[in-house]
């Protein structure tokens, strides 16, 4: 069986998608949308540096193209914000394709995002296709993962994360939302205007509340610069002594005024240790580490393409990695 999939967003993860699409047995691209004037027009392989042509050109309309392919399935990442993707997510729906997207803010229904989450789901079931929001983080490392260690635990008091990274291997657009290379001032700027913030806290603190049947009364968010005290450079960029190097990010869901949920995230240059950690206090007690941490990049695109043949047959809907089957590897049939 081949599966048959159609790229919505050509940036740095729709290519590490594509690559993976490229290389695995069992996927075929058929399209590759983007509204980069720059794209457009030009062969997806290339655009998409696969080494080859894949002899399809890149367009910008999602709806004229998919129509003229009939792909089986649509990745889709453009945007951190469910706000600006509703548009794409209906426009594929009215074709009746089921989605894949790395939309942070899709990977679970926060409080503020209620509504569009409700028309989402509503269109998903009128298409009678289902609709998938994953990722590394939200979608595995600070969520699933913690979640699914849960499940030999006859009692669960807390839960604390900790994801702790070496933002020297990430992509060039990882490295500037964390802040690296700005000034304090520039920093707090950048928090003032959102565009510095890692996506996806509130989200992943209330999967795990759900999946525990905690009612979470609140969640707060904390950020802060994190300053070099010496010179740190990636090949994409050089940070001096007290300029900003990355972020360090706390997130913490409470349950009747207790915290019973913290996320707490490092993302720098230079960061001596990378590490993914989960901690549950209970019965029995569980720590887990993966040493050298979880590459984000790949890992996303790796979450993403692992899961297509799993939306294939869900539900009609919007769906989140709490109503999928496990998603493990897939490497064609």
């Amino acid at each position: 069986m081949t599966i048959r999939v159609a790229l919505v967003g050509l940036g740095p993860i729709g290519g590490a998608v594509a690559k993976q699409l490229a290389a695995r047995k069992g996927f075929q691209i058929v399209a590759a949308i983007d509204i980069d004037p720059a794209k457009v027009g030009r062969d997806a392989g290339d655009v998409m540096e696969l080494g080859r042509k894949l002899r399809i050109k890149v367009t910008s309309d999602i709806g004229k193209t998919l129509r003229a392919v009939k792909p089986d399935v649509a990745v889709l990442c453009t945007s951190s914000s469910l706000k600006a993707v509703m548009p794409q997510f209906e426009e594929v729906l009215k074709r009746r394709v089921p989605i894949v997207t790395t939309t942070e803010e899709a990977a679970y229904p926060a409080r503020r995002n209620q509504r569009l989450i409700k028309q989402l789901d509503a269109a998903a079931r009128k298409a009678k296709v289902a609709v998938l929001g994953t990722g590394v983080n939200p979608g595995f490392a600070m969520d699933a993962l913690p979640i699914a260690l849960t499940a030999v635990c006859e009692r669960v008091d807390r839960i604390e994360v900790h994801r702790v990274q070496d933002a020297r291997i990430r992509r060039l657009p990882f490295q500037q939302k964390i802040g690296a290379g700005l000034t304090p001032e520039q920093f707090r700027k950048g928090l003032v205007a959102g565009t510095l913030r890692h996506v996806g806290f509130s989200e992943s603190i209330q999967m795990i509340g759900d999946a525990m049947g905690w009612p979470i009364d609140r969640i707060t968010e904390a950020i802060e610069p994190k300053i070099a005290d010496a010179p740190v450079e990636s090949e994409l960029l050089a940070v001096d002594p007290g300029y900003v190097s990355g972020i360090i990010q706390d997130g913490v869901g409470y349950v009747k005024g207790e915290p019973r949920i913290t996320l707490h995230l490092e993302a720098y240059l230079g960061a001596p240790v990378s590490y993914d950690s989960v901690l549950i206090e209970g019965s029995p007690r569980i720590y887990s580490k993966i040493d050298g941490g979880v590459h984000g990049d790949i890992a996303t695109a790796s979450m993403t393409v692992n899961s297509i043949p799993a939306v294939l047959t869900a539900a009609p809907g919007f769906r989140t990695m709490r109503d999928m089957r496990l998603p493990s590897f897939y490497g064609g049939r």
